[in-house]
Formats: C-alpha cells, structure tokens, sequence
C-alpha cells in the first residue's frame, strides 16, 4: 500500500480510516500491512500525536 506523502493528506487519510473502519490505529496497520511506527512518526513530524481514547491524531 502506497500511502500520501503529504503529511496533511496522510493525516486526513489515516483519521478517515480510524473514523470509518478500524477500532484502533494497530487495527488499521495490521489489516493494511503498514507500520504503525512509520505512521505515528511521519505524524509526529509534523506535530500530531496519536490519541486511543478518540482513535485520532490530533
């Protein structure tokens, strides 16, 4: 799976998967085959964190 490189547009894209699909961000990268290291750290580059209590980065 090829993901944005954008980190807004992956971050848009990511939270719409979290809303619409998946229970927990482990859910999602488990099913999609992707690191959730990758993930949250492209993220946190650009300053968000993930939160499990919403199942977002804010």
């Amino acid at each position: 799976m090829t993901l944005p490189t954008d980190p807004y547009i992956l971050l848009s894209y990511i939270n719409t998967k979290l809303r619409d699909e998946y229970p927990s961000l482990e859910a999602l990268c488990d099913n999609l085959d992707i690191d959730a290291e990758e993930i949250s750290q492209r993220l946190s580059d650009a300053g968000f964190s993930y939160n499990p209590e919403i199942n977002q980065f804010r």
